[in-house]
């Protein structure tokens, strides 16, 4: 923007945005990725070896994937063109493409940017493997998207990755002093408050200057406190994309705290999916699966609690539906944990898929026919209920797998309602093997 404000000579009087006033001029100045651009930098050793290849930025929305792109042009006596995934065409990447081509021609070459990469589909991400790989053009490409899912492998394994960091407390706080010494000023907060607004940014550096911006706009003044600065701004929603990658990476952490039995971790975690948009149904439907694969039998009432809690939650709904759905996250994280069951019925899956169409035992079938009883259908079935502790004993497995131990696909633990499950399954074993003469 600014080098068009330039070519209309209105650089002086034009209006520039407080983010672009304080744009970084070296990868020193960068703030919050110092693993890349800082004296021991990945991207600071390129330079200095002369040796800047096909690259791609992941990380969150403004943390410098942008600037440092200008920067690593400039250091490296390139043409800068940037170019939007989301804007941008076939036809109108063969033109940038034909201008590459041009400029190699004349001894220029050329930092192609290309902001959020992964908007383009596969037949256009292969479209820049030739022109990477006879130098036509040094890719680097932008994304928020986990670039392994996102992107081809092709490109891939011709570009590296360099993984960008939202800001932290400490990149924050430099970018505010650079704001308030560039304008001459000090921003109207409170300590609360100047923690607040940095609270707000997220880890966006862009998103604080904008906020900053309008703050250092406001006449003289008292300072601001937290109440005062939420009443002068919106503060929006966290960083949560419902449909990509922090969707699923939110949803895992989620999980593994129920399973590791963090209740805090847990709530946190949740909180931040309800904070971002996330469907509350979506928390519901996983705290499902937590009750059944990570609880199980060692507390059988953990999956009634989670679909009772789901139904009030349905027909209260929110705010007051938060309430059920604390107290089933709760439950579930703190209950005895068990994935006996979920394991055994995956260990039946396996052995049903290699032992194929075996035939069952003739006494479990049903005989409502003649010639099915003559076929011996039903014959030498013991009714349980007939039995003390309405227990027979009998086998269930095909004759083929009778008395495999493959077949032992239960094995519960001394945890929760479990233990007593497990008591109950070693007394049967013991009449099966009385009443089967063994």
């Amino acid at each position: 923007m600014s080098d068009l404000f330039a070519t209309a000579g209105l650089e002086g009087a034009a209006p520039r945005p407080l983010a672009d006033r304080l744009r970084p001029q070296r990868l020193s100045e960068v703030v919050g990725q110092e693993h890349l651009t800082g004296p021991e930098g990945a991207l600071t050793r390129m330079i200095a070896n002369r040796s800047l290849g096909s690259l791609i930025f992941w990380g969150p929305p403004g943390t410098g994937k942008t600037t440092v792109a200008r920067l690593l042009a400039r250091e490296t006596d390139l043409h800068f063109e940037q170019i939007s995934a989301i804007f941008t065409g076939v036809a109108d990447l063969k033109k940038v493409f034909e201008a590459a081509r041009g400029r190699r021609a004349i001894g220029q070459g050329t930092l192609l940017f290309v902001d959020e990469i992964h908007r383009f589909n596969r037949a256009q991400q292969d479209g820049f493997l030739p022109v990477m790989e006879d130098g036509t053009i040094t890719l680097i490409g932008a994304t928020t998207e986990n670039p392994s899912f996102e992107l081809n492998a092709a490109l891939l394994s011709r570009a590296r990755v360099l993984v960008f960091k939202a800001l932290d407390a400490e990149a924050i706080e430099r970018l505010l002093q650079r704001a308030e010494t560039l304008e001459g000023r000090r921003l109207p907060l409170d300590p609360d408050a100047r923690a607040a607004l940095a609270g707000m940014a997220d880890g966006d550096g862009r998103y604080l200057l904008g906020l900053a911006e309008e703050l250092l706009s406001l006449p003289e003044g008292p300072d601001l406190d937290v109440a005062g600065l939420a009443a002068t701004m919106q503060k929006r929603a966290p960083i949560y994309d419902k449909g990509q990658d922090e969707h699923y990476n939110l949803l895992s952490c989620f999980h593994k705290s129920l399973r590791g039995s963090d209740v805090n971790g847990a709530m946190y975690w949740a909180a931040r999916m309800i904070t971002g948009g996330e469907d509350p149904g979506t928390v519901f439907r996983r705290l499902c699966c937590a009750a059944s694969e990570d609880v199980g039998m060692a507390d059988p009432q953990a999956m009634p609690m989670v679909v009772a809690a789901w139904t009030a939650f349905d027909r209260v709904g929110w705010p007051e539906g938060r309430l059920f759905l604390a107290q089933a996250i709760a439950y579930v994280a703190t209950a005895p944990k068990s994935n006996a069951a979920y394991s055994a019925f995956n260990a039946a899956l396996a052995l049903a898929q290699k032992t194929g169409s075996l035939p069952p035992p003739k006494h479990i079938l049903n005989a409502p026919t003649k010639l099915m009883k003559e076929l011996g259908y039903h014959a030498g079935y013991r009714y349980d209920h007939d039995f003390p502790d309405a227990y027979a004993g009998q086998e269930f497995f095909p004759e083929e797998l009778a008395g495999d131990p493959r077949t032992d696909f239960y094995a519960p633990n001394e945890r929760g309602f479990e233990r007593e499950v497990k008591k109950r399954l070693e007394y049967w074993a013991r009449l099966r093997a009385e009443r089967q003469g063994r």
